[in-house]
């Protein structure tokens, strides 16, 4: 499918309905031959908490992660966009009232508290959007 991302991953646990899938994200050059001598390379490894599709799965089993990619959109519009606009429109802001940089700066990087404390908050709401489905590695849909 177009519209959807993919990770494959193993899952480490299992309760009821969800599984912790630890997946290995890595950059392109990752694979690259040279990487040792570039220092270019990174890989890192994620636990994503994901709906099991399938009850037969269990802990060790190969599963592909699916997502939206309409989420990865809006994930980067909350962790990178608004946080930018925030801190860009309190720098404005904050000019019109002190010329003294050192306060400007600080008072645009400690508007960040409040958008994070938000952003916290609604973390319920916000999980509750950002659904993963764990399929069976060989499962076609």
């Amino acid at each position: 499918m177009q519209n959807t991302i993919e990770h494959q991953g193993v899952i480490i646990s299992k309760d009821d309905k969800i599984a912790r899938v630890k997946i290995e994200q890595t950059s392109a050059c990752a694979s690259c031959h040279v990487k040792s001598v570039c220092g270019a390379s990174d890989k890192s490894e994620k636990i994503i908490d994901a709906n099991i599709m399938d009850d037969t799965l269990k802990v060790g089993d190969q599963v592909t992660i699916i997502g939206q990619k309409s989420l990865g959109f809006q994930a980067i519009l909350l962790a990178y966009i608004l946080p930018f606009i925030v801190i860009i429109a309190t720098l404005f802001i904050v000019n019109v009232f002190t010329t003294n940089e050192i306060i400007i700066g600080t008072c645009a990087l400690a508007s960040l508290i409040p958008y994070f404390i938000v952003l916290r908050l609604m973390r319920n709401k916000i999980q509750a959007k950002f659904q993963f489905y764990a399929i069976k590695k060989d499962t076609r849909y």
